[in-house]
């Protein structure tokens, strides 16, 4: 087996996150689905930026937050996705690897710019996303490192990524990679929309792919079909070593096999914004699965986690995990 430098490697879109509060009118006069994440054009995300209250920029995209949140936890993180040699490709560049995280994948030199994804973040601490994917949507095969994904114990995959054929062909390659190398693949299902674009093809990787997957009780109901948690929960049954499925404000809840953990969410004081729950979830998760930590207490520390993402804006921790946890347990 190839030498274990990385728990986890993450495959996702690069994006910088610009996040500002909204009023529920401004997303009526706009048209914005609440709660949700809209793909855009480039022309769109221009005139919604010129639109929004003062923001914060940070580096983001689903999978690298799981990543930098790892890394926060103290765990040994890297991640794959692409950028243009741009200031926000510079922008994402540093924030990740300050955050702890290796992250060598080429910059492209010609093409659309970076991503950015507007965050319209309201008083009830929902968050709807506007994305516009930029260069993210130009990585492909040729940029995953056989050697880099068997060097890690868990390869991470972000739903939101499935759209682009040659993104496929990368998670593929990448699932394959790590399978012959006896490691682990997971995947997050990522939002219910994209979950409706990709559903057969989301069952066949789930199938023929995935280790571990993780999805909110939305996202679990499109995949299979069905009307209620209890349902699906049953439908995903099987189909893959681990589902790690979130409930918000009811927990978790974890089925391996036979065995089923119900975790309850964590105490938060204030939640001021829910971008990167989801997120933050996989990286405790993860740390703890791939430091030999059983399921319930995995998903504890995935609870914790989230609990400090969503105690302010931003979808990375504002706390070091690592400090968090300690306190926590």
């Amino acid at each position: 087996m190839t030498e274990t430098r990385f728990d986890v490697v993450g495959i996702g879109n690069a994006i910088v996150d610009v996040l500002a509060h909204a009023e529920e009118e401004f997303l009526v006069q706009n048209g914005l689905n609440k709660g949700t994440m809209t793909l855009i054009d480039p022309e769109t995300a221009d005139g919604l930026y010129k639109k929004m209250a003062a923001g914060v920029e940070c580096s983001g995209g689903s999978a690298a937050n799981t990543i930098a949140a790892l890394a926060s936890l103290g765990g040994q993180g890297a991640f794959i996705g692409k950028v243009k040699n741009d200031d926000l490709g510079e922008i994402f560049g540093h924030d990740i690897r300050a955050a702890g995280v290796a992250f060598d994948t080429p910059m492209a030199t010609e093409g659309v710019g970076t991503a950015r994804c507007l965050i319209f973040v309201t008083s009830d601490a929902q968050r709807t996303m506007q994305t516009y994917l930029g260069a993210c949507v130009d990585l492909g095969p040729n940029d995953v490192d056989p050697e880099l994904i068997a060097s890690a114990k868990v390869t991470y995959l972000e739903g939101y990524l499935w759209d682009p054929a040659q993104a496929k062909q990368a998670f593929i390659k990448a699932a394959d990679a790590a399978h012959n190398a006896d490691r682990e693949v997971s995947l997050s299902l990522s939002d219910p929309f994209c979950v409706d674009r990709h559903r057969d093809s989301f069952v066949d990787l789930v199938n023929d792919h995935v280790d571990i997957l993780f999805a909110n009780e939305e996202e679990i109901k499109a995949l299979y079909q069905v009307d209620n948690f209890d349902d699906a929960l049953q439908k995903v049954r099987g189909h893959c070593k681990v589902a790690a499925l979130t409930r918000g404000e009811k927990g978790s809840i974890i089925i391996s096999g036979d065995e089923v953990h119900i975790v309850d969410a964590e105490e938060v004081s204030r939640v001021v914004d829910t971008t990167g729950a989801g997120d933050a979830y996989a990286a405790g998760f993860l740390f703890g699965y791939t430091n030999g930590k059983g399921l319930a207490e995995c998903a504890r520390l995935g609870g914790i986690a989230s609990g400090e993402v969503i105690s302010h804006y931003g979808a990375r921790p504002e706390t070091p995990l690592d400090q968090v946890v300690k306190n926590r347990f």
